[in-house]
């Protein structure tokens, strides 16, 4: 990869990163998360909060499901790697900052991060100049989907054991592919090792959104498609099952944003709460 271009994150990988920090700055403690190392890797113009989609009013349901997700994932890895789990892969990593913030999960682990080459070589530049470096534990795996590679067998070549169990995240990933491919993706999950979890994020079709939410999310589809990154693909929570279900995975749950919500957000005075529109499919192999 010596030749490939550096090129910087996305905006939707840039954007997740500072509504996390956002959350820390802006929202009553407790914090769902503290996440203020993603905010340093995205090496944002110090206006940063006065972006339009950073007005902490008007993004408040979006910040809270993206700490939410993160929080859950976190939770998950945490659980897995107390049962001996020892493998934690990241498909379009972005600017994740858990290796960062968790090292004592995250070393005993060990890390795969899947990204695009060129935001990714960004990414290693970045952690060089923050001191933080790549760790032997953490491995960043460049996979050109567009030139048709293979995560697998990337992955393989990184040292990911297919024989033994692993957590595998993809979050904010789905609605940009086509149907076809997060099919294929499924069945690629359910091929893993026994005693692996799949943890992943899909949108849900907007004659599902509460009113309240429908003109946020359109706004979000906008600028996504403007963006270049248009969404593709949504499913209603029963789709998702069925859909996990036809690629072999048996044993998959929907978890809600209500029930993020009453984990996560319950009792808390400031009334932050996520919207409806994004959920996780959980599967366990």
């Amino acid at each position: 990869m010596a030749d490939e271009p550096i090129a910087a994150p996305d905006s939707s990988a840039e954007r997740v990163a500072l509504w996390r920090a956002l959350h820390v700055q802006v929202d009553q403690p407790p914090h769902v998360l503290e996440d203020e190392i993603g905010l340093q890797l995205a090496a944002s113009d110090e206006r940063w909060r006065q972006r339009p989609d950073m007005d902490p009013v008007g993004t408040t349901w979006f910040r809270a499901a993206i700490v939410a997700r993160a929080r859950f994932i976190e939770d998950l890895v945490a659980e897995q790697a107390s049962h001996g789990v020892t493998q934690y892969v990241i498909l379009g990593a972005g600017l994740d900052s858990f290796a960062q913030r968790r090292p004592e999960i995250a070393a005993r682990l060990r890390v795969y991060e899947v990204d695009q080459p060129g935001p990714q070589l960004w990414k290693r530049r970045r952690l060089d100049e923050l001191g933080y470096g790549v760790p032997e534990w953490l491995r960043l795996v460049p996979v050109d989907f567009e030139a048709g590679d293979s995560v697998w067998e990337l992955l393989a070549a990184a040292g990911f054991d297919a024989g033994q169990p692993a957590v595998v995240v993809s979050t904010g990933v789905s609605m940009y592919l086509t149907h076809a491919a997060n099919a294929a993706s499924l069945q690629a999950f359910a091929g893993l090792a026994p005693g692996s979890t799949l943890a992943m994020t899909f949108l849900v079709p907007t004659e599902l959104l509460d009113d309240a939410n429908r003109p946020g999310f359109e706004a979000a589809a906008r600028g996504a498609q403007a963006a270049g990154l248009p969404f593709i693909s949504f499913y209603t929570p029963d789709e998702m099952l069925e859909l996990a279900g036809q690629a072999g995975l048996r044993d998959a749950q929907h978890i809600s944003a209500a029930w993020l919500n009453q984990r996560y957000f319950a009792g808390r005075t400031d009334g932050l709460r996520m919207a409806t529109g994004e959920e996780l499919l959980v599967a366990t192999i």
